[in-house]
């Protein structure tokens, strides 16, 4: 499977998130998957599944902000991207921002399933700070 497909991938998996679709989610996700939240906290496939189908914490918006860059290595690949996301808790309170999101796909008996997650918040101001900063040039630079 090439970048491309792993890339249309993990948009199916966002949307399979977004709208709490079990059978895809079981799919696209290994038995051993762990996500490690912006806060630290690590949840297997069947905590962070269960939070999701008990109606304790549902996405409203998940989706890529940047480019999604994807490696692809014989039978493991990286994804990266920056991602704009929205969740709430079950009492309705939201959570959003701006955050960095790294996937690591495995290629296995089952096809290709995301093995671990982690995702990083971007701070306000962080992301201008990163723009600017990508427009230093080194010092005899002539770009």
């Amino acid at each position: 499977m090439d970048a491309e497909q792993l890339e249309l991938l993990e948009r199916e998996r966002l949307q399979a998130l977004r709208e709490c679709d079990l059978v895809a989610l079981e799919r696209l996700h290994a038995d051993d998957y762990e996500l490690i939240t912006p806060g630290g906290r690590t949840l297997s496939r069947q905590v962070y599944v269960g939070l999701m189908t008990s109606g304790d914490f549902t996405y409203e918006t998940f989706e890529p902000a940047s480019p999604v860059r994807v490696r692809v290595y014989g039978s493991a690949a990286v994804i990266r991207y920056q991602a704009r996301i929205l969740v709430r808790d079950a009492t309705g309170a939201p959570d959003s921002g701006l955050f960095w999101h790294t996937d690591i796909w495995e290629l296995r008996g089952n096809g290709w399933q995301a093995a671990w997650s982690q995702a990083t918040r971007i701070r306000q101001g962080e992301a201008e700070a990163q723009a600017a900063t990508s427009r230093i040039r080194p010092r005899g630079s002539r770009e």
